[in-house]
């Protein structure tokens, strides 16, 4: 059942260290030194000037708002998920300033302890501290990642309640960050049932969606689940607008759902209100999906989908093992062999290694909850689209984007580092 259990708070969390790595690298960049940024997940892309043009025309919408979001950007929200084979009615959505906070309303008015795929977003497990809820992790399959390996998952479950811990919420994501994979249809299957068999909510983050290298690929939980899965979304990926702060969710058409919602909003309006009214208003217009932004999509989508392929080759080439990328724009290598080498004893001093030695930042595994002694990380190939937003719709139009020269480099010098770190095609 879908109920409100509060929970103390616990503070004292640093900053997010996506956030931190972006600054470091930020002021790094700022004294003139060139490092290859691949250590945060924005997307990189200019803004589509349609999209501009509402959010200016809007500009003068200075008054508050409903709480859930306009009618407007509810039906528009509904209409987005209906198209993509999730039947949803505006009642269903709440919109916030991006779904990152309302991941985190979700978490504190959800009762049980939070279970999360190993490695996951590194939010997750933060957001659960806040909520005074403990993490159950969950290693994902060796192919994929962003869904807990079934077996694993039950094994994990059962250990839990054994232990005292009350698993109360799965939280699934496809394509997924960090790992870049998306799962298997017939895996999310069998993870749902589990989740059922177990009374698991499950929050599905599809804010990748779109960005699914085959977007036939990604099977929502929302349609093999439906009674007990909520979707969060937003605009920061496809539509590479994550500085303007809009995401929603989807609640289950049940009546439990309809107390969720009721308590969700709750939350909303002693945290953030509603969203701002302009970006509301453009986020209409995005999700209504006319043809130029379709387009913009689409374009973005194989943009990535290009660059992100090129540097899972390379990295392959210079001694990396790497998942093969399956939407997005994100590789979760592993360097095992520098290990000797360089005397790395874990994936924090790899990342180290990288940024001081060959100018190329990354995010250590370690921050995705992953063994602290593995030498992976996560990279993000989508701020190597150009220091500006000529550089940027250059690439966004070309039909060859990793011969482009600043890209071009990049990859390059990515590869040089890997390389000299493994041993790789040279050792």
């Amino acid at each position: 059942m879908l109920s409100y259990q509060g929970a103390p708070a616990r503070t004292g969390l640093p900053q997010s260290a996506t956030l931190a790595a972006n600054e470091r690298i930020r002021a790094i960049q700022a004294t003139g030194e060139s490092v290859v940024h691949l250590a945060f997940g924005e997307a990189g892309l200019p803004v589509l000037p349609e999209v501009a043009a509402a959010l200016s025309a809007a500009a003068t919408e200075n008054s508050y708002g409903p709480t859930a979001g306009t009618d407007a950007v509810r039906a528009a929200a509904a209409g987005f998920l209906s198209r993509r084979g999730v039947p949803t009615e505006p009642e269903q959505i709440v919109a916030g300033p991006g779904s990152k906070p309302l991941l985190y309303a979700l978490l504190t008015v959800l009762p049980g302890d939070i279970v999360l795929p190993r490695p996951s977003w590194v939010s997750y497990a933060a957001q659960a501290a806040l909520a005074g809820k403990e993490v159950i992790w969950v290693d994902v399959p060796g192919h994929t990642g962003g869904v807990p390996d079934p077996e694993a998952l039950e094994n994990s479950l059962l250990e839990a309640r054994w232990r005292g811990q009350r698993p109360g919420v799965l939280v699934l994501t496809s394509p997924d960050n960090p790992t870049g994979t998306t799962p298997g249809a017939e895996l999310v299957r069998q993870v749902c049932a589990v989740a059922e068999r177990y009374g698991l909510v499950v929050i599905s983050d599809e804010i990748y969606r779109d960005l699914a290298h085959d977007p036939d690929s990604v099977l929502s939980p929302a349609t093999v689940f439906p009674e007990r899965t909520i979707i969060t979304t937003g605009l920061s990926k496809a539509t590479a607008l994550g500085g303007w702060r809009l995401g929603f969710c989807r609640i289950p058409a049940t009546r439990e759902g309809a107390q969720l919602r009721e308590r969700l909003v709750g939350v909303a309006s002693e945290v953030w209100s509603n969203p701002a009214m302009p970006v509301q208003t453009a986020a209409g217009y995005l999700l209504d999906e006319p043809t130029e932004v379709r387009e913009y999509v689409r374009a973005g989508r194989e943009l990535h989908r290009k660059v992100v392929t090129e540097a899972h080759r390379l990295l392959i080439a210079a001694g990396a093992s790497c998942r093969a990328p399956g939407g997005g724009f994100y590789l979760y290598p592993d360097l095992e062999p520098a290990r000797e080498r360089f005397a790395l004893r874990s994936g924090m001093d790899l990342a180290e290694v990288l940024l001081t030695k060959y100018r190329v930042g990354v995010l250590c595994g370690e921050a995705f909850g992953d063994d602290p002694r593995a030498l992976r990380f996560r990279m993000a190939t989508s701020l190597l689209y150009g220091a500006d937003d000529v550089q940027r719709w250059e690439a966004l139009h070309s039909a060859d984007p990793v011969a482009l020269p600043w890209i071009a480099d990049a990859l390059n010098r990515l590869a040089e580092a890997v390389d000299d770190l493994t041993g790789g095609s040279t050792g």
